[in-house]
């Protein structure tokens, strides 16, 4: 039987990560500083490290034939806009350690999941903004620490691969969603955001939301299903440089608050507000993921919202339930 362990599998794409190894057959072990947040893990068995530590991720990859390197201190633009020494230091200890920790264990296979933020500001400054491609990354500009130690990981990775024969991949995730995932705190996506809010005023019967900025800037977002397919595919390829993933269908932050209030049955009022916005535009070219996976996600952004906002509905319901209902009718 197989072994793997995934890092980070206290979080979103974490969790569905060792359910989907779970499914093809492995024996998986998750690392993490906390549990999953919504549910119990399907691990075979599941460690509470911390990977800023050196023997931590030592324990961490013992025994393991593939390592799933998803740990990271992250959230949406909220976070990430804000935090940056925090976010820096943080994943550069913890990408620093596994690494070196995978090498000296000599694993067979080890993914690392980077990030679009790798993409320069100067390439992202339009709405309809070009399709990224994974040559794009430089001359290097990204906007964010959290980007810049992305990029710096992946180079570590390939020197990894070059001096020490560590089998590493790099995927690039754009956007992924999906239930199960952060939804509201500060840490979330936009999709997950805006899932809540309209959550919230379906339910209290007050339409107006927060949009951040004018809400024209674009974006691209990919289901998780799709994404741990995808990792999967990767992980078990050939292919050893940067590998995009996600979808590659343009949409602005106005646009998906409409399709999210179509999908929930309640039509919203937009009230546009200041607020970290990152970059102007930013999609996927996937004509390399087509070529190299010979695959790219199957699900469409309505079919991956539905499904996401059901979930976060119910989750807004539990948790503030009697405090935001409408009152009833007399």
């Amino acid at each position: 039987m197989d072994r793997a362990v995934v890092t980070g599998a206290g979080g979103f794409i974490g969790h569905h990560l060792v359910s989907y190894l779970k499914r093809k057959g492995y024996w998986v072990r998750g690392v993490d500083c906390k549990g999953p947040e919504y549910g119990a893990t399907d691990a075979d068995e599941f460690l509470l490290l911390d990977l800023r530590e050196a023997d931590a991720a030592r324990k961490a990859v013992a025994g393991m034939n593939e390592v799933y390197a998803l740990a990271a201190d992250m959230g949406g633009m909220g976070f990430i806009s804000k935090y940056h020494a925090r976010i820096l230091t943080n994943n550069s200890l913890i990408n620093i350690h596994t690494l070196s920790a995978a090498a000296d264990a000599r694993v067979g296979r080890y993914l690392y999941a980077s990030s679009a933020c790798v993409y320069p500001e100067y390439r992202q400054t339009e709405i309809e903004v070009t399709p990224l491609r994974e040559e794009d990354a430089y001359p290097a500009q990204p906007q964010d620490a959290y980007g810049w130690e992305k990029l710096v990981t992946e180079r570590l990775c390939t020197h990894y691969r070059e001096e020490y024969g560590l089998a590493t991949r790099i995927v690039r995730f754009h956007n992924i969603f999906g239930p199960l995932g952060t939804w509201e705190g500060g840490r979330e996506k936009a999709p997950a955001a805006l899932c809540r809010k309209i959550a919230v005023a379906k339910l209290s019967g007050n339409p107006e939301i927060e949009i951040w900025g004018d809400g024209e800037q674009t974006r691209s977002f990919c289901y998780i299903d799709d994404c741990v397919e995808g990792i999967f595919r990767l992980a078990h390829s050939d292919y050893c440089e940067p590998l995009n993933l996600g979808q590659d269908r343009l949409i602005s932050i106005n646009q998906l608050a409409d399709l999210i209030s179509r999908i929930a049955g309640y039509p919203i009022t937009k009230k546009h507000v200041p607020g970290p916005q990152g970059v102007r535009g930013r999609n996927s070219d996937n004509s390399r993921l087509r070529r190299v996976l010979n695959w790219e996600p199957q699900i469409s952004l309505e079919e991956g919202l539905a499904r996401t906002y059901r979930w976060i509905e119910e989750q807004v319901r539990q948790t503030y339930g009697a405090q935001i209902s409408q009152p009833a009718a007399k």
